[in-house]
């Protein structure tokens, strides 16, 4: 699949079902999941491989020392799983 560069970003993340309060500079699909930012790789592999019931994954906004936004001091952040109705919970923490 080739990258494409969009002017509207919130109407893609509505169509895979990620709020706006989750949003980020980037927005996937992979096997039906969305994945919403700096998601490491890791936790999309898990996310493979346990298939939960949900919409996929999201790191809101561009926290330092995550995947692609290293070099500045790292923060805390998190890995949320979107559930189908919006909601999410957490699903990897990265302390640093």
């Amino acid at each position: 699949m080739k990258p494409e560069d969009v002017k509207d970003p919130e109407r893609y993340r509505a169509r895979y079902g990620i709020p706006d309060a989750l949003g980020a500079c980037h927005t996937g699909v992979v096997d039906g999941y969305a994945i919403e930012g700096h998601v490491p790789a890791r936790e999309i592999k898990r996310l493979l491989a346990e298939r939960p019931s949900a919409r996929g994954l999201a790191v809101p906004g561009m926290p330092p020392g995550s995947p692609g936004m290293e070099g500045a001091p790292a923060v805390p952040y998190d890995v949320l799983l979107v559930l189908a109705d919006g909601g999410y919970h957490i699903y990897a923490h990265y302390a640093r």
